[in-house]
């Protein structure tokens, strides 16, 4: 496994000086969020050690990195991209939280035990019991915890696979990942914790079976930095088509969601000090893909209330079952695709949306008939389609495929808008196995001593299938669980 692993990521190497890519700057667009203006450490500024190193400035590095200041270390963070945000920039639907203050202020009746058994659930009940109890349980925690530096994720939806809103988002309804890494990174600037981009770390310094820091390339030139302990936050490996493939071969030709760093490096040099991997064969596929841009369709989306139908106009699965189930219902159409198709009061609901449209991705129609005659459809059966379902909607049960949320508003204000996607590939399950206080372990279930993993990088709170909303309670959770874990060892 360790040469697989070796050669797909020689395969998939990243040279260090990448300009900032369209598919971030659109993301940024589709977010709204705020910019702030990079305040990066200059490369003579690297210090020869500090006590916290963390590889990777996505969503759960930043966490990792302000938790552990916080608690009073001394912090830098090596990221090998041109800029900070990772695979969290793309992300789009919410954080899972579950008896939160936000839930609590709109009614919603929820509790951390129906969250842990509906994410068990949804990875077949292959999860990592305790982790999952940990995730839920810290849930709310987290919600506040960011809500105290200025990350309000106030506006609550529903993803596939859950029985009741939970899915925390900002206010206006935009997409979570530029907004969440926007607070993020101004909450890292503020505490002036070092942040070296085009930093990548080759290799995790070990000796007698406990951590001493890394080894890292910064604009080209060697480094050697010592520290007590290291937190990997590098995330999965969804960008490395090899390494994708090798672990599952039934995933060859699939686009990916992914951004181009994500390629598995920190599980290559985790495995290299002794650290156990897991699931590593869990490679999930999202259902809504646009496939010529690999662009992402949100599920908030449908969890605002749009269906999906075929290419004879009908729908044919539950839009709002977990997302391996509806992809492999979509990869079972003609053509393996399908058309999510939503109106214009959904439209404003849902900003991400307008990032859609501006790239040419959303077809309209002025009444739901155009509408199918655009998108080569028969307008008869796809208008009959639309009337069952806003009959579902008012009868509150659908009687066709059982869907039970998302179907609080009807499809009834013109204009209508429909995007033909297909399933790709987006989230790896697997990753270094680590623990409740997110210490990685080695092959006996040991942890190694100074040794810290969160979010992507790290395997078994999803099992073999990852709920929607879950990544960013996921990074979030186990970041600020890595950082506080690893400040505490250190001080």
């Amino acid at each position: 496994m360790k040469s697989v692993l070796i050669m797909c990521l020689v395969l998939s190497s990243i040279v260090g000086s990448l300009t900032v890519s369209a598919q971030d700057s659109e993301t940024d667009a589709e977010t709204g969020a705020s910019e702030v203006t990079a305040d990066f450490t200059h490369p003579d500024d690297l210090a020869e050690s500090y006590d916290v190193i963390v590889i990777g400035a996505g969503g759960g590095g930043m966490a990792a990195a302000i938790a552990a200041k916080d608690a009073g270390s001394n912090v830098a963070i090596f990221e090998k991209m041109p800029i900070l945000g990772g695979n969290t920039l793309k992300s789009s639907a919410g954080m899972n939280a579950s008896e939160s203050k936000f839930q609590e202020a709109e009614g919603i009746e929820d509790s951390n035990e129906l969250f842990f058994e509906e994410t068990m659930a949804g990875g077949h009940d292959t999860n990592d019991e305790e982790l999952v109890h940990y995730l839920v349980d810290n849930s709310a925690s987290a919600i506040e915890w960011l809500d105290s530096m200025g990350i309000t994720l106030s506006s609550i939806t529903t993803t596939g696979g859950m029985s009741v809103p939970r899915a925390h988002r900002p206010e206006d309804g935009s997409a979570i990942g530029g907004y969440l890494v926007d607070g993020l990174q101004r909450n890292v600037f503020e505490r002036e914790i070092p942040t070296f981009v085009n930093a990548n770390v080759t290799e995790i310094l070990e000796e007698d079976g406990a951590v001493t820091g890394v080894q890292v390339n910064i604009e080209g030139n060697e480094h050697q930095v010592n520290a007590k302990a290291v937190i990997i936050a590098t995330g999965g490996f969804g960008g490395n088509l090899e390494m994708v493939t090798d672990n599952n071969p039934d995933l060859e030709g699939f686009v990916t969601t992914n951004h181009e760093g994500a390629t598995g490096d920190g599980l290559v040099m985790a495995q290299e000090v002794g650290a156990q991997l897991v699931d590593m064969d869990q490679i999930q596929i999202h259902p809504t893909v646009e496939q010529e841009t690999s662009y992402l369709i949100t599920e908030a989306v449908r969890g605002e209330g749009a269906i999906l139908v075929n290419k004879e106009g009908e729908r044919f699965f539950n839009e709002l079952d977990t997302r391996d189930a509806v992809s492999q219902a979509i990869l079972s159409q003609t053509d393996s695709s399908a058309y999510v198709i939503f109106d214009q009061a959904l439209r404003g609901r849902v900003k991400a949306i307008d990032q859609y449209e501006s790239m040419g991705l959303v077809k309209v129609g002025d009444t739901i008939e155009e509408l199918a005659t655009t998108i080569e459809l028969d307008p008869e059966v796809l208008s009959q389609t639309l009337s069952i379902w806003n009959d579902s909607v008012a009868n509150g049960t659908d009687d066709n495929f059982g869907r039970t949320t998302g179907m609080e508003i009807a499809l009834e204000e013109a204009p209508f808008y429909a995007i033909n996607i297909a399933p790709g590939i987006h989230h790896t399950m697997g990753g270094v196995k680590i623990n409740t206080n997110a210490q990685v372990l080695n092959e006996a279930d040991e942890a190694i001593t100074g040794l810290y993993a969160a979010g992507e990088a790290s395997g078994g709170v999803h099992g073999s299938n990852r709920i929607g909303g879950n990544a960013i309670a996921d990074i979030i959770i186990f970041g600020r669980q890595a950082g506080e874990q690893s400040a505490l060892f250190v001080n």
